[in-house]
């Protein structure tokens, strides 16, 4: 029996065959191209300036609820070490806020805090006093001013819807505390002692309207000098 030879022809091809071309290579993996980065669209980017914005103006507001004085203090030129020491050299009643001009401006409108306009200018930190005790709120300022040797002055201030100019904070520093008050009106009471205890047992009421009056009394005798 004849054996017959059995030939295969290969279709001829100008690429010639190799292990590159025409085999996988477990070991051999195509360079990885890094995922471009995406950057936040201009809508978004404008939607998150503008709700940090409202959220100061926000701030503002609820601190500006039970506030008696609200101050400006020149910012320029602080550091941010020197701005948390005086942070916490203040009164648990007076906060201290960095905010721009604008949203300042924006949260007093309409209000009795609208008077700060004239210093809303440069960069100010915001110092607002939730408390009748001025004086004490003040003095930590001027003592801090004058350790660190800060030429950073107040801008200005609102206190009982009067703005007060840098060169009139000596009247909201010397202004006496309350203690002060009271005891100057238990001095200028000459009556005798029963009417004193008489006016101290008095509803409270009455006993506020008499310290009001002494206290525009007081008032009136401190512009006439």
């Amino acid at each position: 029996m004849e054996t017959a030879l059995l030939s295969t022809t290969f279709p001829s091809s100008s690429h010639p065959l190799s292990s590159q071309t025409h085999f996988k290579n477990p070991f051999y993996s195509l360079p990885i191209k890094p995922h471009p980065q995406i950057k936040p669209s201009t809508s978004i980017r404008s939607a998150i300036s503008r709700t940090k914005k409202e959220e100061t103006v926000e701030t503002v507001k609820q601190q500006l609820e039970n506030c008696h004085l609200l101050a400006g203090i020149k910012y320029k030129g602080f550091t941010v070490q020197q701005f948390q020491q005086l942070r916490a050299t203040l009164p648990e009643n007076t906060s201290l806020l960095v905010a721009k001009n604008t949203l300042v401006l924006k949260a007093i409108e309409n209000t009795e805090w609208e008077a700060l306009k004239p210093c809303m200018k440069g960069m100010n930190a915001w110092m607002f006093v939730h408390s009748e005790e001025i004086q004490g709120a003040i003095k930590p300022y001027r003592v801090f001013q004058k350790e660190k040797k800060l030429e950073n002055d107040f801008a200005g201030a609102v206190f009982e819807g009067n703005f007060y100019k840098p060169e009139e904070f000596k009247v909201l520093e010397t202004m006496p505390t309350r203690a002060e008050v009271y005891s100057k009106l238990l001095g200028a009471l000459k009556s005798p002692a029963s009417a004193v205890v008489g006016t101290l047992q008095a509803p409270a009421r009455d006993l506020v309207m008499v310290l009001k009056a002494y206290v525009k009394k007081l008032e009136e005798e401190s512009g006439g000098q």
